[in-house]
């Protein structure tokens, strides 16, 4: 376990609307998640960053003796910056020294499991490293490994700039592979007529857990930001009987840049081609109107802000004023106060769904040719069967149907007779 100072810094001529303890503590939870331990923590308020240092040399002199004094292993800024930065900041600290991007990507390597995600976050590593292979110290010399190292390890940190080149290429194009075989995967979904919802939200907002609740699933719920890295989806009915596919995404972070919204792509493309949002709001949370504000900034980014989207107010169980929730219900889109972890109003949520896509279905009493046992397992398998019966002259079935499905198969003339539509 590293011995870590964490950093704060937030300039004056910053107009981010968080304060800045409300940056530390998110700062102190990114660090727990590393395994770090927290041995001290410094506020910094410059009016501007530093060319040569990002902060002025009096507090870099001030850390540099916390450093010694606690004998500080890792000093864990809660911003950005550049490699000449990090590299002056080195050599007075005179320990490792990492900043936000690079304490995202050791959880992201930690958290990633399946093949695809482990291919994303080494070349988001890669992609941050290149181009800081020009500086010399102590963030090209680190043997030990530990927090802010952890993915390609040493021999990559070693390559030269063609050899990495060279590794993110290769990497691109194992997944464009990936995502070609997702995109064909979703073709067959949309030729079925099967909608896609996904679960977007703050990190820790309970995202994973909706999952567990509407699918009966088995996906790891943890406290620890970013537990979810690799894409998962499920498929759920309905009460109507109509089947929707549900994926559960990387949480959204404050302040979160492009570079790292591409660490996880694979899960963002089931927002960008989902036909509903869910998004998850921690409502017993102080923070909840700028993590709101965070999830649309990432939204935005993705050109998905303006999708149908349903706002689940999770966590209703911790909410001891019940007045303050009537009046978060005032302020957000198509709200539904949940508690997915007790399954409270799961129900409701359902019902909220099912009148997104309400225009896909049609309830109809058709005939069937006797021999077509595989049309009633396709109505079982998309929609909800009411009434089957037997007859001499076919199978009479009562049932509600993706629309899409039911005029393929009265065009193709697999229907002997419709009584109602």
């Amino acid at each position: 376990m590293e011995r870590s100072l964490l950093v704060t810094v937030k300039f004056d001529s910053d107009k981010d609307r968080w304060y800045i303890k409300d940056i530390a503590n998110e700062l102190g939870e990114l660090a727990k998640s590393t395994g770090a331990e927290i041995i001290d923590q410094v506020i910094c308020r410059p009016d501007k960053p530093t060319a040569n240092l990002f902060i002025g040399q009096g507090k870099a002199q001030e850390i540099a003796s916390l450093v010694q004094e606690k004998q500080i292993d890792t000093v864990i800024f809660s911003q950005d910056f550049s490699s000449t930065q990090q590299r002056n900041l080195e050599e007075i600290i005179n320990a490792k020294t990492i900043d936000r991007t690079q304490l995202i990507l050791d959880i992201f390597s930690r958290r990633a499991k399946s093949p695809e995600g482990k291919m994303q976050v080494e070349l988001a590593q890669l992609e941050y490293l290149l181009p800081r292979l020009a500086g010399k110290g102590i963030v090209l010399s680190r043997l030990g490994g530990g927090i802010g190292t952890r993915g390609p390890g040493e021999q990559k940190l070693e390559m030269d700039r063609r050899r990495i080149r060279e590794k993110i290429n290769r990497l691109k194009n194992d997944l464009k592979r990936f995502s070609e075989h997702r995109q064909n995967l979703k073709k067959k979904r949309k030729e079925n007529a099967i909608p896609g919802v996904a679960i977007v939200g703050y990190t820790s907002a309970g995202k994973s857990t909706l999952l567990n609740t509407l699918a009966s699933s088995q996906q790891i719920i943890s406290s620890a930001l970013f537990t979810t890295l690799d894409p998962l989806s499920k498929a759920i009915i309905l009460p109507n009987g109509e089947h929707v596919v549900v994926s559960d995404t990387v949480g959204f972070l404050h302040n979160l840049g492009h570079h790292l919204i591409e660490a996880f792509k694979a899960t963002l493309e089931e927002v960008i081609d989902a036909d509903l949002l869910i998004h998850v709001l921690d409502v017993s949370h102080p923070l909840i109107y700028e993590h709101n504000a965070s999830v649309f900034e990432v939204l935005r980014d993705l050109k998905a802000d303006q999708k149908p989207m349903i706002t689940a107010l999770n966590k209703i169980d911790l909410l001891e004023d019940k007045i303050w929730l009537e009046k978060l219900k005032n302020d957000f889109i198509n709200p539904v106060a949940i508690s997915a972890k007790l399954k409270q109003n799961i129900n409701s949520l359902l019902s909220e769904i099912e009148k997104k896509f309400v225009a896909r279905m049609i309830s109809v009493e058709l005939v069937l040719d006797n021999s077509r046992m595989d049309l009633i397992d396709l109505f079982h398998r998309q929609g909800r069967v009411d009434e089957v019966n037997y007859l001499e002259k076919g199978i009479k079935i009562k049932a509600n149907l993706p629309k899409i499905l039911f005029q393929k198969l009265l065009h193709s003339n697999q229907i002997k007779e419709v009584f109602n539509s």
